[in-house]
């Protein structure tokens, strides 16, 4: 009777020791992806929000501007003038250059 020897296929405590930090590390790893891309979306959101209130703003002051330039237009202060019974001296206007 030939005995069907056994090989010893055991664990050492190294190895153990070496598989269980080896997926320890992983599951870390894994770990901190995860939560560093979950910050860079919340930053990429933050700033798509802050372009997006630049951009209104900007409309906004591009419309103010435009208000600015029509009412200081020539016409409409020359209108003005006429209302308050003021007369149109160009001796009194100066012209500065930029």
């Amino acid at each position: 009777m030939a005995r069907n020897k056994k090989k010893n296929s055991r664990i050492t405590k190294g190895e153990k020791f070496l598989y269980f930090y080896a997926s320890l590390a992983f599951v870390l790893m894994l770990g901190v992806k995860i939560f560093c891309g979950a910050m860079v979306g919340e930053l990429k959101m933050s700033i798509e929000e802050k372009n997006y209130k630049i951009d209104s703003q900007e409309k906004t002051n591009e419309s103010l501007t435009m208000q600015v330039n029509e009412l200081t237009s020539f016409e409409n202060v020359k209108e003005v003038v006429n209302e308050m019974g003021l007369a149109y001296n160009n001796e009194n206007i100066v012209v500065i250059d930029k």
